[in-house]
């Protein structure tokens, strides 16, 4: 099993890059929410050039976020300072358009998108629409500007099997937030595999799952402060998420359902507020208030995150490998260079 880094895009990140690419992790990734992080090409460009051997993972951006050759110009620029280690990770721009009040992008126009910057990235001609008009495009320039000559790696950020069919299509890998369930990642393969032979895509892609992990300290409460503290962003993000889009909250058990209410009455806003973006998104992804670890209720954390002894959780990283996941990507929140460290002790 392969291990990775997350972090929220920002000046700075190329320090924790250099750290991760030293201690051996595979990849390192930012998140790609305008009104919440920093951009990500901007970070993954220090990255760059402060490493030499990880990969670079956009965790991701979208079509509600940017134009096809908008977005292939900036990862191929992305992979000319680093070639061949661009992980190019879209999404239906579900964080990305909350936070700005707005709903995510379709099914089909990620399908399209992802097709689109997949081919230009790869220095070939796509079809792009604006309205009516529908005209053959290419980089006209090459060389110096961008590279397409080097390979990019696509990922397509998956909570159901719609995405994982559009992976599967395109010859896409898939991508995936706080979601350890087996049997899922077994339904995603399996849906991603057909649909690729259906296409005649490559039957393989590599599998990624984000999440956080915590090795228990002797006698330490898997739920205890620091634990919570560890995980909590992946547990506000859920919370948020069904804050946001109250259809979400009948997959809910009641004690999380409770936690939604709570933290509804905690923000001052409702369910339909329309400037409800305003207050939901406050330190998304960034370590949780000290406030808010009531709102991690139990079953977050046994869903959300890799909490555990290190036994527990060694056998738990091996059953999301059995079940296809190639890489774990963590988020270091509390102590990042120790929790860093931990994780590279624990998947040597």
């Amino acid at each position: 099993m392969r291990s990775g880094i997350v972090v929220t895009a920002r000046p700075g990140v190329e320090d924790l890059a250099a750290r991760a690419e030293q201690l051996g992790f595979t990849s390192f990734w930012v998140y790609d929410t305008p009104m919440v992080n920093g951009d990500p090409f901007v970070s993954l460009a220090l990255c760059a050039k402060a490493t030499s051997v990880i990969r670079l993972g956009i965790g991701v951006t979208s079509p509600a976020l940017r134009s096809a050759p908008a977005a292939a110009a900036a990862v191929s620029s992305l992979n000319a300072i680093a070639p061949g280690r661009v992980i190019c990770g879209v999404g239906t721009g579900n964080t990305a358009r909350r936070t700005l009040g707005m709903l995510p992008t379709t099914m089909a126009r990620l399908e399209d998108f992802t097709r689109a910057v997949r081919e230009l990235t790869a220095g070939r001609e796509t079809e792009y629409t604006e309205g009516s008009r529908t005209r053959d495009i290419r980089f006209l320039h090459v060389g110096p500007y961008v590279n397409t000559e080097d390979p990019v790696e696509f990922v397509v950020a998956a909570f159901g099997l719609k995405a994982a069919a559009i992976a599967g299509r395109i010859g896409a890998g898939v991508i995936s937030f706080g979601l350890l369930a087996p049997d899922l990642w077994t339904a995603f393969h399996d849906t991603r595999r057909a649909a690729a032979v259906g296409a005649g895509q490559p039957e393989a892609a590599d599998s990624y799952v984000m999440t956080s992990l915590r090795v228990l300290d002797d006698g330490e409460d898997r739920y205890s402060d620091l634990a919570k503290d560890s995980m909590g962003h992946v547990a506000m993000a859920l919370l948020t998420f069904a804050a946001d889009n109250p259809a979400f909250g009948d997959s809910l058990e009641p004690a999380e359902a409770d936690a939604v209410r709570r933290l509804l009455r905690r923000r001052g806003t409702t369910a339909t507020a329309p400037d409800r973006h305003r207050s939901l998104y406050r330190n998304y992804l960034g370590r949780i208030d000290a406030a808010d670890r009531d709102l991690v209720v139990p079953s977050l954390v046994d869903k959300l995150a890799l909490v555990g002894t290190r036994d527990e959780l060694v056998q738990r990283i091996a059953t999301l490998e059995a079940a296809g996941i190639d890489e774990i990507v963590i988020q270091p929140v509390v102590d990042p260079d120790r929790e860093m460290g931990v994780l590279a002790e624990l998947m040597a």
